[in-house]
């Protein structure tokens, strides 16, 4: 598929800005204009400048994957990568498969696809896949159609599924939520790093002795004084056993009453916000990031982007205990609120799972003492890890482009090694000014190699050459470039 053509006409910059295909402004191919087929559907602020989404439709209907981005620089360059896909001018968009019948269809797939998966550890059972939303959309390219764009939720997290609107074939269907399995507690970041102990165990929510010490009393700031856990960065929109509430804004709870997971959330969720304003970004997510928590009985947790809404599971540890998973999943509507429809190919969904990993990590850096840092959900792991110490993923496992398996979680440590290199390289304010500007640059099926040139650009531009060569060789050391 011929896609994401990307162009620079440059104001008075240095061509080759971002380490993409350049062309200049004198005798340059004219920039190509939003027009008719383009809706704008999101625009971002960054430290460089301004970022435009548009969302290629037609005939009315959104087509899957195409998209089309402005990037305009403070210095008026102008960026623009162009994903749309051609579409035929005569393709019928009048469906002949009912919405019911393309969701039957889709949930089938993603039921038997969950049911044949290998888990990576125990899983209570939950109910057959069900489907959520069904909208009509269109596939461009050289296979061109109508289709139904079924979501649905089943033990894998939430899954899309295309359906041939003319005879009900499931054309694709894929997962699309960002999964981190197995959580644990609301602590600062959890039992295990706070009391340096590797042998704490869960006990089934039991508010132990050894655990009691590691509650850590927190002021929740920027609440919206409605009696709920609701605040300009963080609204607990759903919870097992029903929302926590507290006409004077106490919410104290210890680690065995499960609206304490509910204030983890959103205690640890403000604390990313005022930490990214005070890097100087204020469109990153800038929202009320919807949660619900222990809605889940697997041990899992995941971020869906077609509700914007992230769903912590109650399987082993309690998911919501464990900051670091949280931090996690938010890293995950960090990078889909930046860039609309992230995570179309293998290798971004592998960013985003680096990413996430990295971003709990540097989460833990004020509060771990730096304990095993690199070690991601110490606390969570202990449900369903054996060995010391207890870690689902690490950001320092060595492993480079050569040990590329094709599964996002694995091939996403390399992605996180390279971002955690960058961070002892530059310090964490500078790596994380930079990891998360050149994330406003990403394409939504970004490679390894692009997300990473455009890191370096944003380096570059933020701090100089000689900044720029050390994120560099952090990529370098990966093989990513």
């Amino acid at each position: 598929m011929a896609k994401r053509v990307i162009a620079l006409v440059t104001a008075g910059l240095a061509a080759a800005s971002f380490g993409l295909s350049v062309t200049s402004a004198a005798g340059a191919t004219p920039e190509a204009k939003p027009a008719d087929g383009l809706k704008l559907i999101k625009t971002k602020t960054s430290l460089l400048g301004k970022h435009y989404w548009y969302q290629q439709t037609f005939k009315g209907l959104p087509v899957v994957n195409g998209y089309y981005a402005k990037h305009v620089t403070k210095s008026g360059a102008v960026q623009i990568a162009d994903g749309r896909d051609a579409v035929p001018a005569d393709l019928d968009v009048s469906a002949k498969v009912p919405s019911a019948t393309a969701a039957k269809s889709a949930n089938a797939v993603v039921g038997a696809r969950a049911r044949s998966a290998e888990p990576n550890k125990n899983l209570n059972s939950t109910p057959a896949a069900t489907s959520t939303t069904q909208q009509l959309a269109v596939i461009g390219g050289p296979n061109a159609r109508l289709v139904w764009n079924v979501t649905s939720r089943s033990t894998e997290g939430v899954s899309r599924s295309l359906v041939d609107a003319k005879t009900g074939t499931v054309v694709e269907s894929k997962v699309i939520s960002d999964n981190a399995d197995g959580r644990g507690i609301v602590f600062d970041p959890n039992p295990v790093v706070s009391e340096r102990d590797e042998s704490l165990t869960d006990q089934d929510d039991a508010n132990t002795d050894e655990l009691f010490p590691a509650h850590k009393s927190v002021i929740l700031r920027n609440l919206a004084g409605n009696g709920k856990l609701e605040g300009s960065y963080v609204n607990i929109a759903k919870a097992k056993g029903g929302l926590a509430q507290s006409a004077d804004n106490r919410f104290l709870y210890y680690r065995d009453d499960d609206r304490f997971e509910q204030v983890m959330a959103y205690y640890q969720v403000n604390q990313t916000q005022e930490y990214i304003h005070s890097l100087g970004f204020s469109d990153v997510n800038n929202e009320s990031q919807d949660f619900e928590i222990n809605t889940y009985n697997g041990d899992n947790s995941f971020y869906d982007p077609s509700k914007d809404t992230i769903t912590m599971g109650e399987g082993g540890v309690d998911d919501a205990e464990d900051a670091e998973v949280i931090w996690h999943e938010y890293g995950h509507a960090i990078q889909d609120d930046i860039v609309p429809g992230y995570g179309e190919s293998l290798e971004a969904g592998s960013i985003g799972e680096g990413f996430g990993d990295y971003w709990a990590v540097t989460m833990s850096v004020p509060v771990s003492r730096n304990f095993d840092l690199p070690c991601v959900m110490d606390w969570d792991a202990t449900s369903y890890t054996s060995t010391e110490p207890h870690c689902l993923r690490r950001t320092d496992t060595g492993k480079t482009t050569d040990d590329v398996v094709g599964e996002v979680h694995d091939d996403g440590e390399i992605w996180s090694n390279a971002l955690w290199d960058i961070h002892k390289a530059l310090g964490r304010t500078k790596a994380n000014k930079v990891i998360l500007e050149g994330t406003f640059f990403y394409a939504p099926d970004t490679s390894f190699a692009d997300a990473a040139r455009v890191t370096v650009q944003a380096a570059r531009l933020l701090y100089g050459k000689a900044t720029a060569a050390k994120v560099t060789e952090a990529f370098q050391a990966r093989k990513i470039l």
